[in-house]
C-alpha cells in the first residue's frame, strides 16, 4: 500500500478509491491535516512530531519500565556521588528522568524549534522566491500555499530526521547541547540497551558511564549560566551563515506530483543547505566545534576521572564514545545533511587533553575555575599546545571577573547577554 506523504498511511491495501467516498473523506483530512501549520514560524512542527511519532511506532518504542526508571534514578545519583570528588561544579540534578523515545522529542522540541526555524524560513522564503513575480500578483491570497507546503515539506522530513536520532541518543545532553529542560537529567534505556549489546559489554556498565556523562553534562549548565546562550548562540550564528542552493529547491520540487503523494512522500530536501565559504562562515563554524569540544572534553575529562577503578569497562567505554561523538552516527549525518548543521566536536581529543592538563598543572579548582568566563576559556588555538596554556599564568583577578560580569550585562546580538558567541 502506498503511503501518504511523511508516513502517514491510510487504511486498506490499495491507495484511496476516488469512487469510495469513506476512503477519499479520511485521505483529504489527513492531507488537510499535513497542510495545517499551526501557530507562526515556518515549520510544521505539529506534522514533525506526527512523523517522527509514527516512525517510531513503525521501529519500535516501548514504554519506560519500573524497573528501567529505578536503575536509571539509582545511576544518576550514583553518577553524581562519583563526580562530586573530581569536578568544583555542585550537582547540577534537580529531575532525574527516564524516557522513551518520543519523550526525549517531545522534551527537546522548544530547543530545535529555536535552531530550525531561521533555516527553514530561508528555505521557505525560496521555495516563494521561485515563483516569477507577475505570477505572485496572480496568485494573490493563494501565494500562502506556498509557505504551507514548505512548511509542511520542511516539518515532514525534519520529523524524520528527529525520529532517527531519537532511536540513537542516550541521553538528554548526548550531542552536546542544552536541549532538555533545564536540571533534568535523562536517560534512554532502550537506546543505552541496545548500544550496549553493540559494544559487547554489560548493560549496567554502560548505563552508568550515560549517567556519569548525562550527570556532568548538568553541573556545566546549570552552574555555567553563560553556557547555555553561547552554545546555542554559536549554533545560530553558524547557521545563519548557511544558504540556500535554489537550484537543488526547484530540483526538487520538480519531482513533485500534486495527484501522485509518494512523490512528496520520495522528495529528498538533503543538501539544498550549503555553508558559505566565507571567512565569517569558516570562524562562526570554528566557534561552534571549539564549544562542542570544550564541553565534550571537560565532560570525558572527569567522568573517566570519576570512574577510575569503579568501572572494569571505563577504557573501552570511554574511547567507544570519544569516537562515537567525533565521527557522529547515521542519524546526526543524516540531520546535517537535512538542516546543513554540524553537531560534532571534532577536536574532541585535543580538548581532553587540554584539560587534563589543565587539572595536573592547577588542580580541580584552578581547572573548573576557567567556566566562570568565556573569555578565560582556552581558544582553537591553544590546542596546539595544552601544557603551555596549562602552565601560563592567567591574570585574572576578582576585579578583571566583576568588568566581565558587567560587560556581560549589555544587550548582545539577538538581546542575549553579552553577544559572547
Amino acid at each position: 500500500m502506498p503511503d501518504i506523504p511523511f508516513g502517514f498511511s491510510l487504511p486498506g491495501a490499495q491507495p484511496p478509491d476516488p469512487s469510495d467516498p469513506q476512503q477519499m473523506q479520511q485521505f483529504m483530512a489527513q492531507l488537510q491535516q499535513m497542510f495545517a501549520t499551526p501557530g507562526d514560524g515556518p515549520v510544521n512542527w505539529d506534522l514533525a512530531r506526527q512523523v517522527a511519532a509514527s516512525q517510531l511506532a513503525a521501529a519500535g518504542d516501548p514504554a519506560v519500565t519500573i524497573v528501567e526508571r529505578n536503575q536509571v534514578e539509582e545511576s544518576l545519583r550514583l553518577a553524581d556521588h562519583w563526580l562530586d570528588p573530581v569536578a568544583a561544579l555542585p550537582s547540577g540534578i534537580q529531575t532525574a528522568a527516564a524516557w522513551n523515545r518520543n519523550e526525549w522529542i517531545y522534551n527537546t522540541l522548544d530547543v530545535w524549534r529555536k535552531l530550525c526555524d531561521p533555516i527553514a524560513g530561508r528555505m521557505v522564503g525560496a521555495m516563494g522566491d521561485l515563483v516569477p513575480e507577475e505570477a505572485r500578483a496572480q496568485l494573490g491570497p493563494m501565494q500562502s500555499m506556498v509557505a504551507t507546503l514548505g512548511g509542511a515539506l520542511f516539518g515532514g522530513q525534519l520529523g524524520q530526521a528527529l525520529g532517527q536520532l531519537a532511536a540513537e541518543v542516550l541521553s538528554a545532553g548526548d550531542i552536546g547541547l542544552p536541549l532538555g529542560p533545564a536540571g533534568t537529567a535523562a536517560l534512554i534505556p532502550v537506546n543505552i540497551k541496545g548500544y550496549g549489546e553493540g559494544l559487547e559489554l554489560p548493560e549496567d556498565q554502560v548505563r552508568l558511564y550515560v549517567a556519569l556523562r548525562e550527570a556532568a553534562h548538568q553541573r556545566l549548565f546549570q552552574h555555567v549560566p553563560w553556557l547555555r546562550a553561547h552554545v546555542l548562540n554559536a549554533v545560530e550564528t553558524y547557521a545563519n551563515g548557511i544558504t540556500v542552493n535554489r537550484d537543488a529547491i526547484e530540483e526538487a520540487m520538480s519531482r513533485v506530483d500534486p495527484s501522485d503523494p509518494e512523490s512528496m512522500q520520495a522528495m529528498a530536501l538533503e543538501g539544498i543547505f550549503t555553508p558559505e565559504d566565507t571567512p565569517q562562515q569558516k570562524a562562526s563554524l570554528a566557534r561552534l566545534e571549539t564549544a562542542l569540544a570544550l564541553i565534550e572534553g571537560w565532560v570525558g575529562t572527569v567522568v573517566d576521572s570519576a570512574a577510575g577503578e569503579r568501572l572494569p569497562s571505563v577504557a573501552a567505554l570511554g574511547e567507544a564514545f570519544r569516537r562515537r561523538r567525533g565521527a557522529g552516527g547515521p542519524a546526526e549525518q543524516t540531520f546535517a545533511a537535512l538542516v546543513g548543521l554540524e553537531l560534532r566536536p571534532r577536536r574532541l581529543r585535543e580538548a581532553g587533553a587540554l584539560w587534563a592538563a589543565l587539572g595536573e598543572q592547577r588542580g580541580i579548582q584552578g581547572r573548573d575555575a576557567l567556566w566562570e568566563h568565556p573569555d578565560l576559556l582556552p581558544t582553537d588555538d591553544d590546542f596546539a599546545d595544552p601544557q603551555a596554556f596549562a602552565s601560563a599564568q592567567l591574570d585574572w583577578d576578582i576585579t578583571d571577573l566583576e568588568k566581565l560580569g558587567k560587560d556581560d550585562e549589555k544587550p548582545g546580538q539577538d538581546g542575549e547577554p553579552g553577544g559572547t558567541a
